[in-house]
């Protein structure tokens, strides 16, 4: 088959086609023919050598697909050969065919392609398992996502406001910022020249966010943990401006507040087979029903990988990015 691998550490050109030995299924996975796969902040980080590669996965970047089932351990996975599905997986997803655990298969919502469906999946996944499974948001909680425009942020934003709460995002421009409430974000925030906290307090009436999904860690940590509510939830999924913070422990002790974190790629089959439950049954009739759409902001042949990491540095795009493999 062919496939995108990562020859050596590096910028987007160290991302070359290359010809490899189909992937054998393995008990309880399904082998899929790719149709289409996302493209993650993670890959970026792998080509760089700067994410390992958990024991067993393949070396291949890509952690989401939408494709055909064409065979595997399919007893008790309530899927068939020849379903169209997308999936979470481990690594490989930039090639023509991937394995993947079926319990991380769902299928593809109704009325969408293979394209948008790749989209789907890590961030669909993350997104759901830290923001309502780790942080609860619930009832009638107010939430806030750094860097709306980033699939993550677009999908949080959409998810959150889905289901009825107030959702606040932050963004690198005004354009951006507007992009962020067009998706169902009460306040898009242009961080360069506004102060999140200090929006996020004046629409609260002082009183903060309840929950805190963010990516970038280092200086913004205090300023985060000063504009959550009293029991408000600060959950971390990368560190892009850094892995050091000073903060203010009197505000974690005197109003309640927690601070957690967590990467996806390392867990278990059945942590992710439970997220796949949840979404199945919570966001997927939320999607059905054009309530929450993908947004993907290009596409590129599985050939131009590189570009497409070239497009996911220069943070200009509004969503997700997809190679196209059929």
């Amino acid at each position: 088959m062919r496939a995108i691998e990562i020859t050596q550490p590096g910028g987007p050109e160290v991302l070359q086609l290359c010809e490899r030995p189909m992937p054998e299924a393995k008990a309880g996975e399904v082998l899929i023919k790719v149709h289409a796969a996302g493209v993650n902040r993670p890959d970026v980080l792998q080509r760089t050598g700067n994410y390992p590669v958990p024991k067993g996965a393949s070396d291949l970047p890509g952690l989401e697909v939408a494709g055909q089932i064409v065979g595997g351990d399919l007893a008790g996975s309530g899927f068939n050969q020849g379903d169209m599905v997308c999936a979470l997986v481990q690594g490989g997803g930039y090639a023509e065919y991937c394995t993947a655990p079926a319990e991380q298969c769902l299928p593809i919502p109704k009325g969408l392609d293979a394209v948008e469906a790749a989209s789907l999946p890590e961030t669909f996944f993350t997104v759901w398992s830290n923001v309502f499974d780790r942080c609860h948001l619930s009832g009638d909680e107010t939430f806030l996502v750094q860097g709306g425009t980033s699939g993550i942020g677009v999908t949080a934003i959409q998810i959150a406001a889905a289901m009825g709460h107030r959702v606040f995002a932050t963004a690198g421009s005004d354009d951006k910022a507007r992009a962020c409430e067009v998706l169902g974000a009460e306040r898009g925030i242009n961080y360069k020249t506004e102060d999140f906290g200090e929006v996020v307090k004046a629409a609260t009436n002082g009183k903060g966010v309840d929950v805190i999904l963010d990516m970038v860690g280092g200086e913004y940590t205090d300023r985060e943990i000063r504009c959550l509510a009293d029991d408000g939830r600060l959950v971390f999924i990368a560190l892009l401006g850094g892995n050091k913070a000073n903060i203010s422990l009197g505000q974690v002790l005197l109003r309640r507040l927690t601070i957690t974190g967590s990467t996806l790629r390392p867990r278990p089959v059945a942590f992710k087979a439970a997220i796949a439950h949840q979404l199945r049954a919570k966001v997927w009739p939320l999607i059905a029903a054009g309530k929450i759409k993908p947004v993907v902001y290009q596409t590129f042949t599985l050939e131009e990988a590189a570009q497409a990491h070239v497009l996911m540095e220069s943070s200009t795009h509004i969503g997700k990015i997809v190679l196209k493999v059929v």
